[in-house]
């Protein structure tokens, strides 16, 4: 685990809302990566979760009264909010964006937030007619106008029986990214650039629930994703269908087929940079019925006629506006190589990113496809140059810092 945060103070104030449990993983998350946590709990969040959980896994004192006797001899609530880099608000509860929208301190958590003089990032939790309603949505607008950064809430089912929607808090590792994105005070030698990044399967579909695909998660391309962006890139990133949490920093379009991806690729051109990573189905079916295909006793499995989908790499790499730099990546089984430099002249990149996707690759314990690691050969027309194996972070990285040098490099 790298230490992305060492050194970093974190004050966490956590609201009142079922989501508060996920708070404790956060916890957890934060620490690993070598920041402090600093918790502050309302009310409403002792109902949840106790102070006793949280600061066992802050292994720090858990902040809750403001009129505590030996915390405010020294305005404990100012020292509390100028020691902090980061002041992060999860659950951001209806409650706490109203106090801080209107100025409203009255407990310690809001009296914090009035006083916070570094970043502040809210993480809303509430119920999807609560985010919904104008009041939050003023609210919201008004405390983006002032500066307070935002992760979330995410679609999905609500603690309540039978409720969904917009309103559950980001999960945990979500939260960390956009923290570690908020205090990377790294050199950004890709701001003001636009970098295209295609991730993920594709579904072709064969009738209303049934469909081709393959075995990607989407886990290297996303990767990508969030490091360039982490390099000041503005990254737009296609996605087919995938389980993984969106990268921080970055512009999402989801899509489902190899031709939606094409359209939505096209759509975003020009761009300084085009990393296409997604594991796009070669081909689809000729003809989606309508109805689901019913299995007939003693006739066999259907036909299934096939029709090539489009090359979304060539046809970028020939576009008449093509990027300054098109990365495509080959996943082979064998002759890994010899067939990523024939891709190379093909589709008209400038470096193909080369892995073996077979069984017996030997990479990480599932291989490469849904898993961890992985193994790449770096293939362009001054030669080749062998990656050690790493996790799909690393190579990311790795990644990233090569399309700055090569965009560097290039005259605009």
């Amino acid at each position: 685990m790298t230490a992305s945060l060492s050194g970093k103070r974190i004050l966490l104030i956590i609201g009142g809302g079922i989501a508060a449990y996920k708070c404790l993983d956060l916890i957890r998350r934060l620490r690993e990566r070598g920041a402090s946590v600093r918790p502050v709990m309302t009310a409403a969040a002792r109902e949840f979760v106790t102070p006793l959980s949280v600061g066992a896994l802050a292994a720090d004192h858990v902040f809750t009264d403001l009129f505590d006797r030996q915390a405010e001899q020294d305005v404990g609530h100012i020292r509390l909010a100028r020691e902090a880099d980061l002041i992060v608000v999860a659950p951001a509860t209806a409650d706490l964006m109203a106090k801080l929208a209107n100025g409203l301190a009255n407990d310690l958590a809001s009296t914090i937030l009035l006083a916070a003089g570094c970043p502040v990032l809210f993480a809303p939790a509430m119920n999807p007619a609560m985010w919904a309603h104008p009041a939050t949505r003023r609210n919201r607008a008004a405390l983006s106008q002032d500066g307070i950064r935002f992760i979330g809430p995410n679609n999905g089912e609500m603690a309540e029986s039978g409720e969904a929607g917009e309103g559950r808090m980001a999960e945990p590792m979500e939260i960390v990214a956009a923290i570690e994105t908020l205090l990377d005070s790294a050199p950004k030698p890709l701001a003001g650039k636009r970098v295209v990044v295609t991730s993920g399967p594709t579904h072709e579909p064969i009738d209303p629930v049934r469909y081709i695909a393959n075995r990607s998660s989407g886990r290297q391309g996303h990767a990508i994703a969030a490091a360039l962006a982490r390099l000041g890139a503005d990254v737009r990133l296609v996605s087919g269908p995938v389980s993984i949490p969106d990268p921080a920093g970055v512009t999402v379009t989801r899509i489902e087929s190899a031709r939606e991806m094409r359209e939505a690729v096209e759509a975003l051109l020009p761009a300084d940079a085009g990393i296409f990573v997604a594991a796009v189905a070669d081909w689809r079916p000729a003809n989606e019925t309508a109805d689901k295909i019913k299995k007939q006793k003693g006739t066999g499995a259907p036909a299934l006629a096939l029709v090539e989908n489009p090359d979304i790499l060539a046809g970028v790499g020939h576009h008449e506006k093509r990027p300054r730099l098109v990365v495509g990546f080959a996943a082979e089984t064998r002759n890994v190589i010899d067939n990523a430099r024939k891709k190379l002249d093909k589709k008209g990149a400038d470096i193909i990113v080369a892995n073996d996707v077979s069984h017996d690759s030997g990479v990480g314990d599932r291989g490469v496809m849904g898993g961890a690691r992985n193994r790449v050969v770096i293939v362009s027309r001054d030669g080749e140059e062998a990656w050690p194996e790493l996790e799909k972070e690393e190579v990311a990285e790795r990644l990233a810092r090569l399309v700055s040098e090569k965009l560097a490099r290039q005259p605009k």
